[in-house]
Parts: C-alpha cells; sequence; structure tokens
C-alpha cells in the first residue's frame, strides 16, 4: 500500500463508489482523500433538553420522541412540520426536502436522538435534523469529536454522505503506517515555528484525540498551505523580475503636462498623486509594470490610468484598455474622449459589435500609429488586432478574464511586453490581496475626491412599498432618475425572489404615462436593445431603470441619484456595495433603498445592517469575507486560478499568513534558488503543488 493507491482498493468503496467520488470531490488517490479535511466536528458526548436551547448555539443533540406530522403549503412552497418532544419541553422540525422519506421512515411515538441547528421563528426550530435510533446507539461510546465532511448532491443521490467519507477515512487510516506520510517541511522550520509532524498532524485533523491536539495539527497543516503559496508566489515574482524586462518611459512631456494644466477636471486626491508616482517610478526601472490599482466606486482609478497612459504616448508609444462587458467598455471610451476634450490624440473603441467599416479604420490607424489609445473588450486580443508600438495595457476587473485571455494581450508588443496595470473597484482585504495578487505590486486609492456627498442607505421592507413610491415620485419631481435592480429576470420555482419581469409591471402600474417612462434592462437583450434604452435613461427620456445587475458595473448617470435595490437579501455585501456605487456621481444628495421581506436569516440582517452603517468598501469587503468565510471566494476569486484553500481561513489566520509569508521571504532570501541540502525538501514539494495546481501562482 501507497499513496498512490487508487482508492477503488480500499475497503468500502469499489469501482462505481470510486468513479463518483472521484467526480464530485476530485479524490483518487489514497493522497487525496488524506487531505480530504473535516469542515467542522461534532461534539455528540452531550444531550441536551428542549429547555436548554439558547440563541447562541451552534448546534444541539436532543432525545426524544417525533408526533403530529403536518403537510403545508403547496407546489415548492410545500413543507413538512412535526412536534419533536422531551420531558421538559417540545420545539418544531421543518423539512423542505426529502418530505417522502421522512413520512416513510420516521415512526410516530418512538423516541429518535435528532441533531441540529436550532433557529427561532415564533418558537424554536429545527430544520432537515439529522435523525437516529438510540438503540443503534446502545454500547457505543460517546464521541466528542465526529469529523463532518463536505458533500455535494451527486453524492447524495448516490447515498455517499459526511458519515460515509469518515468511514472510509477510519478505513484508511487503520492500513497507513508513520513511514507512509513523507514529511514536506525542513526540520529547521518545524523546530523555528513547533510544528506537529506531518504524520501525525494528519491523523488528529481526521480523528483528534484532544482539543490540543486538534489546535496543533490545525497549526501545522495551516502554516505548511500558507507557506508555499506564499513561497511558490514570492519565487515566480522574483524570477518574473530578473527575465521580464520592459520599456522605459524616462519622458514626462507634452500631453501630460497639457492634461494635467489645462485639461484636469478636479483636483487629484493625496491618493491619486502618490498612485501615479508609483507608477511613474515602475516606468524607470527597466522592468515590466504589474501593478493592481486597488479603489473604492468612484475613488477616481480611470483617471490615474489615463494619466499613466499619457506617459506611455510622450515616450512614443501606444495604450489600450480592456473591459469585460461592452457595456462598461463603452462607459471607458466616453470618460476617456470626455477627459480628453480638444486635445489633439486619437481615441477609438472596439467590441464584439464594431462594423467591418470601423473595424477596418481601427486596424489601420493601430499599425500605422495614428491611434493613441484603443478601448475595448475581448475584441482587443483577436489576432488581427496588431499594434505598431503597444507600450501600456490597462485591464479593468481582469478577474473576469481568463489567464489565457490575459496572455494574448501581453504578446502584442513583439519587442518586449507592454507594461500591465490592473483595475478592480472590488476593494480586497489585505489577507486575500497578500494570497490572490501575491505577484503584483498594489496600490490602493482610499480617498474620494472632495465635495462627493455620502451615500445615504436604508433598509426597507416590502409592507412599506408604498412610502418608498411615495419618495421616489418626490425625487423624481425634482428633477431626479432611480434605479431599481431586481435579482431575476422571471419568477424562479427554486428562489422565492422578486423579479424583473413582474416588477416592471408593478413598477409601470406605479408610474404610468405620460407623467413617468421606465427603461427596462437585462441579460438576454441584445447588445443593440441594451445600448438603446441605456441611451434612453442616460438622455433623460426615462426616469426610471428598471434592470438586473448587468448595470453592476458601467451605468455613470450623475442625475440618477437613488438606487432601490428589490430582495436585497439575495445580494453579497460585495455586490450591494457596487451597486450602491452607480449612484452618488453627481451633485445631489443620493439614496440606496435596500428592500427585503421580513422574514430574513441571521446571515442577511447582519449584511443589510452592514451596508445602512458604512459606505467604506474595505471595510465592507472585510465584514463580507468575515460572513461568507473562505469556502465562497467567487467575488473575488481569480478566473482561471484554481487556488483552493483545502483548511487555511483567510478571515481568522491573517496572523498566521503574514509568519507564513514572512518564513518564505526569509528562506529564499538565504536559498534563491532551494539549492540547499536542508531545502531540497521545500524545492520537490513545490514542484509537485506547482504541477498539480496548474501554475497558480500565475495569476497577474
Amino acid at each position: 500500500m501507497n499513496l498512490d493507491t487508487e482508492i477503488k482498493f480500499l475497503r468500502g468503496v469499489g469501482p462505481q463508489k470510486a468513479q463518483t467520488i472521484e467526480k464530485e470531490l476530485n479524490i483518487r488517490t489514497f493522497e487525496d482523500l488524506v487531505y480530504y479535511f473535516p469542515y467542522k466536528y461534532i461534539d455528540k458526548s452531550k444531550f441536551y433538553f428542549t429547555t436548554d436551547i439558547r440563541s447562541d448555539a451552534v448546534a444541539v443533540q436532543l432525545k426524544g420522541v417525533i408526533s403530529n406530522f403536518r403537510l403545508e403549503g403547496e407546489g415548492r412552497k410545500q413543507r413538512l412540520t412535526a412536534k419533536f418532544s422531551d420531558e421538559r419541553g417540545s420545539i418544531e422540525l421543518i423539512w423542505f426536502q426529502g418530505i417522502k422519506w421522512v413520512q416513510d421512515s420516521i415512526v410516530k411515538g418512538k423516541e429518535y436522538i435528532i441533531y441540529g441547528k436550532p433557529s427561532f421563528y415564533q418558537g424554536w426550530t429545527i430544520a432537515h435534523p439529522e435523525i437516529e435510533d438510540p438503540i443503534k446507539q446502545q454500547g457505543a461510546v460517546p464521541v466528542k469529536f465526529y469529523p463532518q465532511y463536505s458533500t455535494s448532491e451527486g453524492l447524495k443521490t448516490s447515498k455517499i454522505n459526511s458519515r460515509t467519507i469518515a468511514s472510509l477515512q477510519k478505513n484508511l487510516w487503520s492500513v497507513i503506517k508513520s513511514s507512509d506520510i513523507e514529511e514536506t517541511l525542513p526540520n529547521y522550520i518545524l523546530r523555528k515555528f513547533h510544528l506537529m509532524p506531518l504524520y501525525d498532524a494528519l491523523r488528529n485533523i481526521h480523528f483528534p484525540l484532544s482539543d490540543d491536539l486538534l489546535n496543533k495539527a490545525r497549526a501545522r497543516l495551516k502554516f505548511e498551505e500558507l507557506f508555499y503559496i506564499q513561497l511558490n508566489i514570492l519565487k515566480f515574482k522574483a524570477d518574473k523580475e530578473e527575465k521580464s524586462h520592459g520599456f522605459v518611459f524616462k519622458t514626462v512631456g507634452e500631453n501630460f503636462n497639457n492634461f494635467y494644466n489645462n485639461y484636469l477636471p478636479f483636483s487629484l486626491t493625496g491618493a491619486q498623486k502618490r498612485v501615479i508616482k508609483e507608477i511613474r517610478k515602475d516606468f524607470l526601472t527597466g522592468r515590466q509594470t504589474n501593478r493592481l490599482i486597488q479603489g473604492d466606486v468612484g475613488s477616481g482609478k480611470t483617471l490615474v490610468a489615463l494619466m499613466s497612459m499619457l506617459i506611455a504616448i510622450d515616450n512614443g508609444f501606444q495604450a489600450c484598455m480592456m473591459a469585460p462587458t461592452e457595456i462598461l467598455a463603452r462607459q471607458h471610451f466616453q470618460t476617456l474622449k470626455d477627459f480628453l476634450k480638444d486635445m489633439p490624440l486619437t481615441v477609438e473603441i472596439l467590441t464584439g459589435t464594431s462594423t467591418k467599416k470601423e473595424r477596418k479604420k481601427i486596424h489601420e490607424s493601430l499599425e500605422d500609429g495614428s491611434l493613441n489609445i484603443l478601448v475595448g473588450t475581448h475584441a482587443l486580443i483577436e489576432d488581427d488586432v496588431v499594434f505598431k508600438n503597444l507600450g501600456l495595457a490597462v485591464i479593468d476587473e481582469q478577474h473576469r478574464f481568463g489567464v489565457a485571455q490575459r496572455a494574448k494581450l501581453y504578446k502584442k508588443n513583439s519587442v518586449l511586453p507592454p507594461h500591465v496595470l490592473v483595475m478592480t473597484a472590488t476593494p480586497i482585504p489585505r489577507t486575500l490581496s497578500m494570497t490572490l495578487y501575491g505577484d503584483l505590486d498594489i496600490s490602493v486609492i482610499d480617498e474620494l475626491p472632495p465635495g462627493r456627498k455620502p451615500i445615504k442607505t436604508v433598509h426597507s421592507y416590502d409592507s412599506k412599498r408604498l412610502m418608498v413610491f411615495k419618495f421616489l415620485k418626490d425625487q423624481i419631481a425634482e428633477g431626479r432618475q432611480v434605479y431599481i435592480v431586481y435579482p431575476l429576470i422571471e419568477e424562479s420555482k427554486n428562489f422565492n425572489y422578486k423579479d424583473l419581469t413582474d416588477g416592471y409591471e408593478s413598477i409601470t402600474r406605479a408610474f404610468p404615462q405620460p407623467q413617468y417612462n421606465v427603461s427596462m434592462v437585462h441579460g438576454r437583450l441584445k447588445p443593440e436593445e441594451k445600448e438603446f434604452e441605456m441611451q434612453r435613461f442616460v438622455k433623460g427620456e426615462t426616469q426610471i431603470m428598471v434592470a438586473t445587475t448587468v448595470i453592476e458595473v458601467g451605468v455613470n448617470v450623475p442625475n440618477a441619484s437613488i438606487m432601490v435595490i428589490e430582495s436585497a437579501e439575495k445580494f453579497g455585501l460585495s455586490q450591494l456595495h457596487q451597486l450602491r456605487g452607480r449612484v452618488g456621481r453627481g451633485d445631489y444628495q443620493s439614496y440606496c433603498i435596500l428592500m427585503s421581506s421580513f422574514k430574513l436569516s441571521t446571515d442577511a440582517r447582519k449584511r443589510l445592517d452592514i451596508m445602512c452603517e458604512t459606505t467604506d468598501g474595505f471595510r465592507i469587503s472585510e465584514e463580507d469575507l468575515k460572513l461568507r468565510g473562505p469556502g465562497d471566494m467567487d467575488s473575488t476569486q481569480q478566473s482561471g486560478t484554481p487556488m483552493q484553500l483545502k483548511i487555511a481561513d483567510l478571515v481568522h489566520d491573517g496572523q498566521l499568513l503574514n509568519i507564513a509569508r514572512s518564513a518564505a521571504y526569509d528562506v529564499l532570501d538565504l536559498d534563491p534558488e532551494l539549492s540547499k541540502p536542508e531545502n531540497q525538501i521545500l524545492r520537490k514539494r513545490r514542484q509537485v503543488i506547482f504541477n498539480k495546481e496548474q501554475h497558480w501562482s500565475r495569476i497577474s
């Protein structure tokens, strides 16, 4: 037996089950299963009474009888309820799925052991509790650390649940010896940071014998995971800086100075000046610039990018800006045109909807060098788009582009790769930045332009809708415009949220013509239809825009001062913040109204409260990470970056990440090539991870 053995040879698996596990969890070998860690542990050594339940209870184990089954609701809203009683009281049990199995399997009046998370709504309830027969538990030793493993719908369909995986882990660890687990950290690192040996850490992460051993196992495995991520990123960054030569932009010339002195629409903030200096310093090093410009909505990233492009033009180069959607690309194009006004510079836009005639003109002016700045979508990376001398590429919201797409843009100059500036309007917590953008230099624009009025955010329930409509009418009467955003285009069987189709009808009834005109924009419209509706709103021909999150980025209407977000509980904090950023761009007081039903989960209520408390995007991003945890990094995870943390937690492990990063720095400072005998273990392990993760550090 060795760790490369396929799991189909493990007792309790077999070929069919192995195929399902590999498909759903990407577990193919014994080693894959060893590194499939529990996400939590259940303490089944203690029983509670129903009267012991408190609001801070994570989960409870109770013993009692189940009775009074009731089937309520119809269709997708159907649910099964039952009464659970022990000698001191009773609570309600609820099932939304698996109703037939519960009805067929549970014997009324019989004693059962149940386990689940209680919640309070007109009394204590437990939804989808685990149910066990106490007779089967007789003689079993109460377990304090019962591992719980993540599963999937596909596994559940095949009757593979957390308990099944725990059983397979027991079978696996009954045949693993310490000699089967090869140490992956040098002794000097284990001693310096007082880390548990790998075999002991892996065994105790699955089946800990005490709190102390569990904590030591976690510390060892978290440190190793974060250490190798940082070692790989820092090594790649050092190699790239050594090999990656770039153009030197020596001149800050006529175009930059003319714009700064005569066309700058407002004074730069201190943060904007600082970031421009950092970029200017990059341009003089002789290395290719790879810098992330991170700033909140409305902080002036586009202006910083334009001034950087003017430096490139002053040095005889062209520049381009790539955006993920046509709406955003057109927004940037118009913004740059407005900024440059009558300056003798040419700016064009290239998207998937550009005509053949427009493309021909753009291609010719690109190749002869008469086109200074090209804005566009992924159309910029098409093979027939050839620059004469591309010196600077600006990529907005780069996480929406794949690695291969970005690489094509970097090859648009045949001499040296262009300098690269990456912009993101999603403020990212420092710990996450160090992991996701570890090989990029980071600049933060943490000031808003002077005079910008803070957006007032309020939370309103559906029952107050008429009051909200009156407020909207009052604002429209003063000349303002309104966004109303819905999470869904049409009614869904799976989600009980407001939908745009029904909402549009309601809005047009409440705001009838000819006094009011309403635009509607969503992802299913053709680009030209979207653009037509957008322009009606931009020109003030419509007072209300009913939309989905397609307007999350790329819409800039200073006169639009009210953002209404329907079913706001459905959105994450980052998305709510992005949507709110569509208003507050003019001289008028702006408002964001978060509409929701009265029944909210604890997390949803926290999200809405945070939105009402602050407009600081960096604080919101920290709170968002705390609420969602490291297992749900959709809004910040890099597209094309398959890095998945198995055990480290970026919410709570920021201090450990700093320690691991510092340790990686120290190693590479003394041994840049990892060639010393004591570091061969690092060299070997890094290569294994690097190959397995498909170059996950190449994320810039």
